[in-house]
Order: C-alpha cells, then sequence, then structure tokens
C-alpha cells in the first residue's frame, strides 16, 4: 500500500534590516523564489491526491455494487394465475408450472392483475411487475417481408385459388361488400391435400397481394417439452397478430397438434392436446377476432380433431388435388418461364406422361432437365433433356420403394 507524500519544508528566511538595501531586495527575491517553488510542489501533491481520492471513490463504488449482487437472490418470472383479495395473489412459477399463493407488496397490490407478468424471489414474493412481452419465438414467425410468390406462380388449381382469394384475401380488402350483404366472412381456411399440391405457395400468394401481416409457423414448433409452453405460444401468436392488424396467420402441418384426441394418459399426448383446446379456444373465443385470418395446412386430413374442422373455426375446407393433365401442363409452363426451352420442346406431351405428378415433382423435373442441358454443354433445353429427366426420377422413385421394401423385410 503506497504512502501519502511528506509534504515540503515551508522555507523561512530571517533579513537583517542592516543589510544594504539592494542585499536586502536579492535575498527576498531568493525567498521568493523559495516558496514559489515549494507551492508548485504542493499543487502538484494536491493533484496527485486528488487522482488518488477519484480512484479510492471508484473502487468503494465497485465493491459496495459487488456486495449488494452477492446479498440479492435471483428472481424468477411468473405469471398471476388469480387475484384473491386482501393482498394476496395466486402465482404460476414459468417452468416448473407451481402454482403459490403469495403476499403482494402494498405498494404494487392495487397495479397487479390477472395475467400479468411478475418477477417473484425464492419465497415467492412478487418483487415487480413486469412489462407484458410476446414471446420472443412468435415474432420470430412474422414474416417482415412480402413473398414473391404470386397467383400467376401457381397451375393448376384455379377452382382452389378462387375459394381461398374468397374467403381470405376479399374480406381484408373489400369487407364493405360482405357488409352490405349481411353475412360475416369465412374464419378460417384448411388446405388439404396430397403433399407438394402448392398449399404452402397458395398460403404466400394471398400474403403477397394483401398488405396484411404474415405469419407463419409449422405445428411441430407448437409441441414443446415442458408443460403449457406450446398453449402460451398460441396465445402469444394470436395476441401478435391482433397487435400487427390485418394479419393472416398460417398454420402449417397442422396436424402435428390437431389429431383425434384418444384416452392416452402420457404427459405428452396431454400436452399436445392442451396446446389444441388453446388453439380452439383462440379460434373461435368470446372476443372478436377482427381482421385476422386464419390458413392452415395439411398432407393428414384423415388425421384431424373433428372439432377444428367444424364451422366457426375452419369454414372452408378446400381440398388441393393432384393437378390434372391440363393443370400439369399449365405447371410446366410456369416453371419453365426462365428456362431457355427449345423450340422443339411439346408441353402437352409431357403433360401426358407426368399423370400422378404433384406441382413440386414438376419443378424439380423442369430443374433436371436444365441439369441435362448443362451436362450436355448446352445453354438450351431440348425435349429429351425432359425426357431424360422424366427416366432419372421414375429410376430414383424405384430405388427408394426397393430400398424400402428390403428395409422392412430385413
Amino acid at each position: 500500500m503506497s504512502r501519502s507524500p511528506s509534504l515540503p519544508e515551508r522555507p523561512h528566511r530571517d533579513i537583517d534590516p542592516d543589510l544594504p538595501a539592494d542585499e536586502r531586495l536579492e535575498a527576498l527575491r531568493g525567498h521568493y523564489a523559495e516558496l514559489v517553488d515549494v507551492n508548485e510542489q504542493l499543487e502538484s501533491q494536491l493533484d496527485q491526491t486528488t487522482d488518488r481520492r477519484e480512484d479510492l471513490r471508484e473502487r468503494v463504488d465497485r465493491v459496495e455494487r459487488e456486495n449488494e449482487t452477492l446479498k440479492s437472490s435471483s428472481l424468477y418470472i411468473a405469471s398471476v394465475e388469480d387475484v384473491v383479495g386482501d393482498g394476496e395473489v395466486v402465482v404460476k412459477q414459468h417452468g416448473n408450472n407451481q402454482e403459490v399463493l403469495t403476499e403482494v407488496s402494498p405498494r404494487i397490490a392495487e397495479r397487479v392483475e390477472a395475467g400479468d407478468r411478475v418477477a417473484v424471489n425464492d419465497s415467492f414474493a412478487i418483487q415487480t411487475i413486469l412489462e407484458t412481452e410476446t414471446d420472443a419465438r412468435a415474432q420470430a414467425m412474422e414474416i417482415t417481408e412480402r413473398p414473391e410468390v404470386g397467383y400467376e406462380d401457381i397451375g393448376g388449381i384455379d377452382e382452389q385459388v378462387r375459394e381461398v382469394r374468397e374467403a381470405v384475401e376479399q374480406p381484408l380488402i373489400e369487407p364493405e361488400r360482405f357488409e352490405e350483404v349481411g353475412i360475416d366472412p369465412p374464419s378460417g381456411v384448411l388446405l388439404h391435400g396430397p403433399p407438394g399440391t402448392g398449399k404452402t405457395m397458395l398460403a404466400k400468394a394471398v400474403a403477397n397481394q394483401t398488405d396484411a401481416t404474415f405469419i407463419k409457423m409449422a405445428g411441430s414448433e407448437l409441441v414443446r417439452k415442458f408443460i403449457g409452453e406450446g398453449s402460451r405460444l398460441v396465445r402469444d401468436l394470436f395476441e401478435l397478430a391482433r397487435e400487427r392488424e390485418p394479419a393472416i396467420i398460417f398454420i402449417d402441418e397442422i396436424d402435428a397438434v390437431a389429431t383425434t384426441r384418444t384416452e392416452s394418459k402420457t404427459s405428452g399426448d396431454a400436452e399436445v392436446q392442451r396446446t389444441m383446446m388453446q388453439l380452439l379456444s383462440e379460434m373461435d373465443g368470446f372476443e372478436a377476432r377482427g381482421e385476422i385470418r386464419i390458413i392452415a395446412a395439411t398432407n393428414r386430413f384423415d388425421m384431424l380433431d373433428r372439432a377444428i374442422l367444424r364451422p366457426g373455426r375452419f369454414d372452408r375446407l378446400i381440398e388441393v388435388p393432384e393437378p390434372d393433365r391440363d393443370g400439369r401442363e399449365q405447371i410446366l409452363e410456369i416453371h419453365t418461364r426462365g428456362m431457355n426451352i427449345a423450340d422443339g420442346v411439346d408441353f402437352a406431351e409431357l403433360a401426358d406422361e407426368t399423370d400422378g405428378y404433384s406441382g413440386a415433382e414438376i419443378e424439380s423435373l423442369a430443374t433436371e432437365a436444365g441439369m441435362f442441358a448443362i451436362r450436355n454443354e448446352r445453354d438450351e433445353v431440348h425435349h429429351e433433356d425432359f425426357v431424360d429427366a422424366f427416366d432419372k426420377i421414375e429410376a430414383d422413385d424405384s430405388s427408394d420403394v426397393i430400398s424400402s421394401a428390403g428395409y422392412f423385410y430385413q
């Protein structure tokens, strides 16, 4: 530990009054110079002492903060489930879902309401009320950029496009037409059909056409490990949609959380059913949904619970089938618009050959044809490239079937 610097001795000189005047003046000048030197030393020491005092003050503040941190306990996030009265509330801690009856400090008792997010200590005493915050996962599902898919990019399902536009787009763009007729617009649309038939593209096209906020989520994302997390995420999603009205919520793979309820007692199945009940509640709650439209998609329509299919939740059940012959030709033209296609390519013949193909498989066929053109060092795609691509896809599908059969029979 450093010591404080010692003070310089103050110079003292007795001047003989009997000295001649010039000698006394010279002596006074010397004495003055000594005093100036001592003063400079004292000022330097004062500056050093001031700096040292500031340094010690910062160290004391830091130690005090560390001491306060060590003395204070961690706080936990909880939700107020019910306000009992007389300064008591029921809180549920997030994570373990433990419900506790606790007292509220008089300074915040009047401001605490059911549904508030609060911070509690180890004794479950409420320390502060937190601001309402939407789950970050829900906010991440909001699509900020408008999808690039338009109706002109979808082929073979013109009737389905018309029905979706009537149920989702038109109520957001022309709500007065429904008011004039005196009916409420459809609450939701469920798209069902085989994979790759354009259900997701159709939802993106609706989002592109309107100025509504587009919130996309997958049903599998609602299946959570901890009890109550899935239902809370559903609440936050609809709350986010209400804040961003007009809004479109697109739920892909809805069968992950809306399967037929069973008598299973496992915690996983119970949590999935709890999440589905929250979804049903949000879809037809007592509060008006406002300018919020719901689109859902599934490949397993047969697995869905009847409760979610009733009118009022999904008013329109739209089947999106595999495209017919004319639809396949239209899809081929759509997916080859940006390709350098030779004059000899016969889309009508290709449409005949691709019976049973979905829109996604036809897109894959066009991509493979382009790859064959590149392999043959051409910048133009010929009809034989499509034939070779068709043979390759068929061969790959056959090998997949053989591999799967071999796996099951092992």
